[in-house]
């Protein structure tokens, strides 16, 4: 796919491991608690990742400098947001607005129907972020368990 164009010269491309890894990975640590940290965003797991959707790690690029990632999944049937972050000094530009709907095309040219994503109840920017996006706050409850 080819690379579109964001505002603000802002260059969008697919995540590359071995260029990207430190620079996404420093700006997830800086984004706020909004993007949380687990055992399957150790560099290994990012790599698994990577073998079954590469295509959907975008990483949004200024000046040679990464300013913007988000990493979505795609398992078959339903599509999945992780880790949308934008560095703080140049947002509210449109860069995550940009990721986004680039993610969403490409989930859509796969076939997705639906995608999910998931937002701490208490971030109340973020949520008002994806409502804007046309995103709906679903009332359900989130389970989960470690497997390893």
């Amino acid at each position: 796919m080819t690379a579109r164009r964001a505002p603000e010269a802002v260059d969008l491309r697919t995540f590359s491991f071995d260029e990207d890894w430190q620079a996404v990975h420093a700006l997830w640590a800086r984004c706020g608690p909004g993007v949380q940290f687990s055992r399957s965003d150790e560099p290994a797991e990012i790599l698994k990742k990577l073998r079954r959707d590469p295509d959907l790690f975008l990483v949004a690029e200024q000046g040679g400098q990464v300013i913007g990632a988000v990493m979505g999944g795609y398992d078959g049937r339903r599509g999945l947001v992780y880790h949308l972050a934008v560095a703080p000094e140049v947002r509210r530009l449109g860069i995550g607005r940009v990721l986004m709907a680039e993610l969403e095309t490409r989930l859509r040219e796969k076939g997705c129907l639906k995608s999910y994503l998931l937002v701490t109840k208490d971030n109340a920017d973020v949520l008002a972020f994806y409502r804007e996006l046309g995103w709906e706050v679903m009332d359900m409850h989130l389970m989960g368990k470690v497997l390893g």
